[in-house]
């Protein structure tokens, strides 16, 4: 987990601070699935600006992760270019939307702030190509690598009672 102490940087109204930090990043699970940030430890750039009314928060990396794609279960990549941004008011006890949820007592969660950053970029269904064709249903072959059908179907045993009523008219 990389934390960072803002207290140790001293802003002013209108001064802004930029940094390299090393973020730490933990697997994810998506969708059951564990998906390994590579490397684990990510360059990223943060920028801290102190304003009248509060500070603005900013960062940027790229995430890449290595994991099962949703459909082949073949190993992928999926790599992110991350942009993020928060605000914490100086008096955020009025709302929650104006405090960050990253920041408790000038400790600053990169580690946790990356990760939500991240997920919220990924795609809904992180596939090893657009096109996946996915595994066969019936006999969980790989559909990418080997197309086919099967002339036998079995029915789905939960129709059988409107196979029947379907026989009697």
């Amino acid at each position: 987990m990389t934390v960072l102490n803002l207290r140790t940087i001293k802003l002013r109204s209108g001064e802004e601070h930029r940094d390299e930090q090393e973020i730490e990043l933990e697997p994810l699970r998506l969708g059951g699935q564990r998906y390994l940030p590579v490397p684990d430890k990510i360059p990223a750039e943060l920028g801290v600006s102190r304003a009248s009314t509060g500070t603005v928060l900013e960062l940027s990396f790229t995430g890449r992760l290595h994991g099962p794609c949703f459909r082949c279960l073949e190993e992928t990549v999926v790599e992110e270019r991350i942009s993020a941004r928060e605000y914490q008011a100086n008096n955020p006890e009025g709302s929650d939307e104006l405090r960050t949820p990253y920041l408790e007592d000038g400790k600053l969660d990169l580690s946790a702030w990356a990760r939500d950053a991240l997920v919220l970029a990924l795609p809904a269904k992180i596939l090893c190509r657009p096109d996946c064709a996915g595994l066969c249903p019936v006999c969980g072959k790989d559909m990418n690598l080997e197309w086919h059908t099967h002339d036998e179907v079995n029915p789905d045993p939960r129709w059988a009672a409107l196979a029947e009523l379907k026989d009697r008219l």
